[in-house]
């Protein structure tokens, strides 16, 4: 391959599969909390928040972690104000211990917690600004989890980075991406730079589903599909990347590896592979060249529909899933693509609306998905050009697929947020 699509991949892996502790959106306000704080140097008097509409769908119904079951926006700024650690950006809250919650208790009795919708078109947009007395504090991130993109103390603008307010936020790099030089990738690559990256991966996310095995998170979606339909890896597959999600969602405190700035996406194109290397029995190396292709499968898929939409960012990981089970069985090429257009085309459409107990249902569905994607390929079905958003490629499906959830759904996404915010 040519060593600028190798150097690209790799830096992409590094980039995108990173701990984060808790849901993201939630994390990426207390993170910006955490930073306004800092900037400030002093514990604030006031504190105003304005975040899109997305960010309020997706924190509105999650616990926080570190924060004894508290939910939404107000828990999430605040407890990164009282005790967040900044310089560790999505895991700011690792470090928290229960009895500093007395003072996230105090803060939220003293401190009034100003929140607004903001005026931004970019469906990912956080704004803090904290004041004490005459001094005052602004933080902005803009586009993903942790792009700073604005910091201000006093008028003094210390960090002033250019951005855009469009769905989509792309970099070289990632325009790089599409399936042929993906398997091709995932076939050379020598494994050293991304190896440690990879194993961390299997190691926090197995850790979360099967804490979420044996816990009591959320609607218990991985427990009920087990009870239901037995031990079979196809069944074992869902469970556990459901499970993991319950878990993330519901208060559990251990980090998840995420992918395209999502833990329910890095779950979701992870475990299943896992899950069925284990059962096959097949080496380190062949496991770790199949995350690759999942997890750069479910990078390009989410690219072109940005970081935050009403399409729920599980199908695109569902059919990453999918793609890399299918290499761990020896597919190519041929397989992989097909196996990505057949899950695109029973599961695009599912609605994101917002963080919440039933992603672990969703998450199921998809790597269902992903996986009878697989299996039509393998009994000589597919889905055929011109049926539906199935066109003549896999990447001019990718990219007819991307245009409706980025574009087509904008309108589903105000109606979702509308009601979200009035129900």
């Amino acid at each position: 391959m040519k060593k600028e699509i190798v150097d690209a991949y790799i830096r992409i892996l590094k980039e995108e599969l990173v701990p984060a502790m808790g849901c993201t959106e939630p994390i990426a306000v207390a993170y910006a909390g955490a930073l306004a704080k800092k900037t400030l140097g002093d514990a604030p008097d006031a504190v105003e928040l304005a975040v899109s509409g997305n960010i309020i769908k997706n924190v509105k119904s999650v616990i926080v972690p570190h924060t004894m079951g508290r939910r939404g926006l107000e828990t999430a700024v605040a407890v990164g104000i009282c005790c967040g650690d900044p310089d560790r950006e999505l895991e700011v809250l690792s470090g928290v211990e229960d009895g500093e919650l007395c003072k996230l208790d105090e803060f939220l009795k003293s401190v009034h917690v100003e929140v607004t919708q903001s005026r931004s078109s970019c469906p990912f947009d956080i704004q803090v600004t904290v004041r004490s007395g005459a001094e005052r504090a602004f933080v902005r991130i803009v586009g993903t989890h942790t792009n700073v993109v604005r910091v201000e103390r006093d008028g003094e603008v210390l960090v002033d980075r250019p951005f855009t307010e469009n769905a989509v936020q792309t970099d070289g790099d990632r325009e790089l991406l599409n399936v042929r030089d993906i398997v091709e990738f995932a076939d050379t690559v020598d494994l050293t730079p991304v190896r440690e990256t990879l194993l961390k991966q299997i190691e926090l996310n197995m850790d979360i589903a099967e804490a979420g095995m044996r816990g009591h998170y959320g609607a218990e979606i991985g427990k009920i599909l087990i009870r239901s339909y037995g031990n079979s890896v196809q069944n074992r597959a869902k469970a556990y990347a459901a499970a993991g999600s319950d878990a993330r969602m519901n208060g559990c405190e251990k980090p998840v590896v995420i992918n395209s700035g999502s833990g329910n996406q890095g779950l979701t194109a992870s475990v299943p592979v896992i899950i069925y290397a284990r059962e096959c029995g097949v080496s380190e190396d062949s496991l770790l060249r199949a995350l690759l292709v999942s997890n750069l499968v479910t990078v390009h898929l989410k690219t072109g529909i940005g970081s935050l939409s009403a399409y729920c960012g599980a199908t695109s990981a569902g059919a990453g899933a999918g793609a890399g089970i299918c290499y761990l069985y020896g597919g190519g090429y041929d397989e992989v693509a097909h196996t990505v257009v057949n899950a695109l085309g029973i599961n695009s459409g599912m609605l994101c609306d917002g963080a919440k107990a039933s992603c672990a249902a969703k998450i199921a569905s998809a790597v269902e998905a992903g996986l009878l994607g697989m299996q039509m390929y393998m009994h000589d079905s597919e889905f055929k050009s011109g049926e539906g958003l199935t066109a003549r490629s896999v990447e001019d499906t990718i990219r007819a697929v991307s245009e409706v959830a980025r574009e087509g759904m904008r309108e589903t996404d105000r109606h979702i947020i509308h009601q979200m915010i009035n129900n």
